[in-house]
């Protein structure tokens, strides 16, 4: 059993430590599957690319209209999490810069939530996050869709450590 999954079950209470039901066990499965997923550790050059794939899985063609929920910019935020990190008007958040300095926030945000609760912040997880929320993620509640998503945001940070590290090289 891995590290992530043991202190999970370890914040079971005592007195709740009767024989899990099915659907707690298909959790600490998912648990598992995104530590495995989530194997890619962070550095210090990990913020970049991961907010760049979410970018370019979010809104690649930096369209200015709204989302199907109201979601604005590059990182398609909403006003709740926009009004979380800055007092400037929501419309600024399709504005680059603007919506830079609220991503990097919020993905500091996350990364520290993650930490807190002794679990390794990965861009995966970043990812999963970032479409589920913190506290989905790490109730191992995240639906399949935030999976998919995390998955193609972790390739994209994939590529662009693999193309770094080639530009480095030569």
């Amino acid at each position: 059993m891995n590290s992530d999954v043991r202190s999970y079950l370890q914040k079971i209470p005592a007195s709740a430590r009767r024989p899990l039901a099915a659907r707690a066990l298909a959790r600490i499965f998912l648990l598992g599957f995104i530590v495995s997923l989530g194997s890619l550790t962070l550095d210090a050059s990990d913020r970049w690319e991961t907010l760049q794939a979410i970018h370019w899985v979010e809104n690649p063609s930096n369209d200015p209209a709204p989302g199907p929920h109201g979601e604005l910019g590059a990182y398609q935020f909403r006003r709740s999490t926009w009004k979380s990190y800055t007092t400037k008007p929501f419309e600024y958040a399709r504005e680059r810069k603007h919506a830079d300095d609220v991503a990097i926030k919020h993905y500091e945000w996350l990364k520290r939530g993650f930490e807190r609760a002794g679990v390794t912040a990965t861009p995966y997880r970043i990812a999963l996050a970032w479409n589920a929320g913190l506290t989905a993620t790490l109730k191992g509640r995240a639906p399949s869709s935030s999976h998919r998503y995390a998955k193609r945001v972790t390739n994209i940070v994939e590529s662009l450590k693999e193309r770094t590290a080639k530009t480095e090289a030569q």
